[in-house]
């Protein structure tokens, strides 16, 4: 049986952490979701303003000031050493088409993966010439989201029940494929109830303790938040 419950919530590419470009509201957003999340987030922003507000709100973040159009002021204060960066910032276009470059073609580059925000289809297609991975509109998807996404690539659906408790449709983790719901024992070891299992279209409602989990399936279960978010990400 796989050593499943000795899952980290920071594995393998994953330690290289998260850096997010430009601290509105926006970016502040992903910040504090992946923060919450026990994520290495390193935040940068050319406005020393927008930087001193983001430690009021959260005292413990690594953010600095930087020129995120320098590539060696990037380099510098260590953005290029993250698996992740996001560039949260949509203005000026110029800008955020710089940072997503530097990120993607810098000459000893860790990035694994850069996320860029957009404001239009235009901005949309440069972004992706210059390497984006991924870009997002702020209309279609809020930064606590985003943050969420993230850190649980896995996770579909969250319904928060209270302050406390929730609700969350994921897929069905690596480490748990092949496996029953009585070999998992996800009360015991993670303290969260199976609400549900199976396809996508085909969910069954309580199911029975043989129920062996599959690959591409879903897994919808009830908990605290904190032990909901100890669950497996991929």
């Amino acid at each position: 049986m796989r050593d499943w419950w000795n899952w980290s919530p920071l594995q393998g590419s994953e330690r290289l952490g998260f850096a997010v470009i430009g601290v509105g509201r926006f970016g502040i957003a992903v910040c504090r979701e992946l923060m919450q999340n026990g994520a290495e987030v390193l935040a940068v922003d050319r406005s020393s303003r927008a930087v001193d507000e983001l430690r009021q709100l959260e005292p413990a973040i690594e953010a600095r000031v930087v020129d995120c159009t320098d590539e060696e002021s990037l380099r510098e204060a260590g953005v290029l050493e993250m698996g992740t960066v996001v560039v949260a910032m949509s203005e000026p276009i110029e800008a955020s088409i710089t940072a997503t470059l530097i990120a993607k073609d810098s000459d000893g580059s860790r990035v694994q993966q850069v996320i860029a925000r957009a404001t239009s289809d235009l901005h949309e297609k440069m972004l992706k010439r210059v390497g984006a991975d991924r870009v997002i509109f702020p209309s279609r998807m809020q930064g606590e989201r985003l943050g969420r996404e993230l850190i649980r690539p896995n996770l579909m659906e969250r319904l928060k029940l209270d302050e406390t408790h929730g609700i969350e449709e994921i897929k069905v983790p690596e480490l748990f494929v092949g496996q029953s719901l009585r070999d998992l024992n996800l009360r015991k070891n993670f303290r969260v109830n199976v609400l549900a299992a199976g396809p996508q279209r085909s969910l069954t409602v309580n199911p029975p303790a043989s129920h062996v989990l599959e690959q591409g399936h879903l897994l919808v279960v009830m908990g605290l938040m904190e032990d909901l978010q100890k669950l497996p990400r991929t």
